[in-house]
């Protein structure tokens, strides 16, 4: 079997690990699971590393588990919150897990392979249980020293400008050390891993099933992902970048990857490709011979865009970044489905006009200077003339008329001067 703990080591994966872990890894074909938390119906790209972790622990030959938290998500965690979060209710929750497994099954083999994965969500075995059996048969395992020493709660209790921490949050550690518990008595689960901010709430776990099941079980955390600048991974001025293209479509999530810096494509194709070792460093060393070809930023683009939301949609994003730097044609533009077009151009003045305007043909010059594109019909008749007008990247002269043909996604027009001069004229 590949050794799973050194694949962590290279690839930057590796913040803690409680002792014997490797040894049991190397002993037998192990059982983890990893929580994730179903607060929407997407998961975003904050979740990927603990994809790929779990995904790499298949691939070394042990099983993983997918943990959605049907019932924590009630609660709400506090590592890492500064505040109380929104609590969700039943029917919201079935919504969010059924989005976040369908995304899973994209990256993790949840076959009948003698290793597939599982899904389990913990408000099936957490709905039945009372208060008063939760609280005498777990909650008398763990001391309130013991939990108050954990880092998560004491920066909540001692914080500057916080409200404190209430009990719902305060029992998020139990809750969670209950399911590392159920899942080791009912699937034989001896590790747990998470994000380094989860190192309480698992330890937790291990600590429960060391004094309620007299057994021995383990953890693994690995770092949480930062950007060199300072700024939080995963977010961009329209917000999270998520896994549903309806939520990012896969051009702005291409884009994300392409935008990277130099420092951060060197971590990101260790941590969010799947390619060995040799292969990750001779890319490296060749991007650091011709930086501004972009290399590391383009492969991990590649790679990531692909597993999440297939060729056909890489292929698209290619196209569309394209229109925009190399040279495109007016098929290009029309073969786009507008949610792309949109976010390829956005931010880009436009002006509309009417069925009735582009179904009797609107003149070349009429389509720039009564839009607003340009100040003047003498304006337009000048750019004409300097060869530098285009309609949808296709240069036009003074006799052009733009007719339906031309719509993109049915109801746009993009009219452009010079290189980077863009407007558009959508039809209403």
């Amino acid at each position: 079997m590949k050794d799973f703990v050194q694949e962590l080591k290279w690839r930057g994966l590796l913040h803690d690990i409680i002792p014997g872990t490797e040894e049991q890894l190397a002993k037998e074909k192990t059982t983890a699971y990893i929580g994730f938390d179903p607060t929407a119906d997407s998961l975003h790209i904050g979740s990927l590393v603990q994809i790929f972790i779990l995904k790499h622990f298949q691939l070394a030959g042990h099983k993983p588990i997918a943990l959605v938290g049907g019932a924590t998500g009630m609660v709400g965690d506090p590592s890492g919150k500064s505040a109380e979060r929104n609590l969700l209710d039943e029917e919201t929750l079935a919504i969010n897990i059924a989005g976040v497994k369908e995304q899973l099954e994209r990256y993790i083999d949840f076959s009948d392979a003698e290793n597939g994965a599982e899904l389990v969500n913990n408000y099936n075995w957490m709905k039945d249980i009372s208060l008063i059996d939760f609280v005498r048969d777990t909650g008398k395992h763990l001391t309130v020293n013991y939990m108050m020493a954990k880092d998560s709660v004491k920066k909540r209790i001692s914080g500057e400008n916080t409200e404190g921490m209430s009990f719902t949050e305060f029992t998020y550690q139990l809750f969670q050390g209950y399911d590392f518990y159920h899942l080791y008595k009912e699937k034989n689960c001896k590790l747990q891993m998470g994000g380094s901010d989860q190192w309480g709430n698992i330890t937790t776990g291990t600590e429960l099933i060391r004094r309620k099941a007299q057994g021995k079980a383990f953890a693994i955390t690995v770092p949480l992902v930062t950007k060199a600048d300072g700024t939080k991974f995963g977010k961009t001025e329209g917000g999270n970048v998520w896994l549903d293209a309806n939520r990012t479509s896969p051009y702005k999530f291409y884009q994300y990857w392409l935008n990277s810096s130099d420092n951060d494509a060197e971590k990101y194709i260790k941590i969010f490709t799947f390619l060995d070792q040799e292969t990750v460093e001779k890319l490296i060393a060749k991007h650091k011979e011709a930086p501004h070809l972009r290399l590391l930023q383009k492969k991990i683009g590649e790679e990531v865009t692909i597993l999440t939301h297939g060729q056909a949609a890489y292929d698209n994003a290619i196209k569309a970044s394209n229109i925009l730097f190399g040279k495109s044609t007016s098929d290009d533009l029309k073969s786009l489905d507008e949610q792309t077009f949109l976010d390829i151009f956005s931010g880009v003045p436009q002006a509309e006009i009417s069925t009735t305007q582009i179904k009797n043909g609107l003149e070349i010059v009429a389509a720039f200077s009564e839009t607003g594109f340009l100040k003047s019909n003498g304006e337009v008749r000048r750019a004409l003339k300097e060869n530098s007008i285009s309609v949808n990247k296709t240069k036009v002269k003074e006799d052009f008329v733009v007719t339906t043909d031309d719509l993109i996604a049915n109801k746009y027009v993009l009219l452009q001067r010079g290189k980077k001069s863009y407007f558009l004229l959508k039809v209403v």
